[in-house]
């Protein structure tokens, strides 16, 4: 496992290092988490879904399994784009037939016990919070390497 991230990335700063990352490591299986930081600053949607899509097909022509995490965002950026910011990753999913975690929080996401001061991060007591929601997309794809 390579954990080719970057802490406060967003979805331009993977599109411009996943060619490489994938040509360095050759995976079987790529899991997207990106674009939390783009919707917290604002970014247009079309952008977002532009460039994760672009990973994904990237991740895909080198014959890896692609695992999307979906995020959502807070309630004070508006319901409209707070939904449409969760239904770009589901919409990527669909488009190009990969699996997805629809919301990587999902059954903590409003226990601030999980979360860092800001608020957005989770802690360490909410890592296997994440892998119970993570696991039962990812097994399936080790499973058919």
């Amino acid at each position: 496992m390579i954990n080719a991230s970057i802490s406060g990335e967003t979805s331009s700063g993977g599109l411009r290092r996943i060619s490489s990352a994938l040509d360095k490591h050759n995976p079987k299986i790529v899991i997207i988490e990106l674009g939390a930081n783009d919707g917290l600053r604002g970014l247009k949607l079309p952008q977002l879904k532009s460039n994760l899509s672009k990973i994904t097909d990237l991740s895909l022509d080198k014959h890896a399994n692609v695992l999307i995490l979906g995020m959502q965002l807070p309630p004070n950026y508006g319901s409209a784009y707070t939904k449409a910011f969760s239904n770009v990753f589901i919409e990527i999913s669909k488009n190009k037939q990969v699996s997805i975690v629809p919301f990587l929080f999902t059954g903590f996401e409003s226990d601030l016990q999980y979360f860092q001061a800001d608020r957005i991060h989770p802690n360490a007591q909410a890592q296997v919070l994440i892998l119970d929601n993570v696991w039962p997309h990812l097994f399936p794809l080790i499973n058919k390497n």
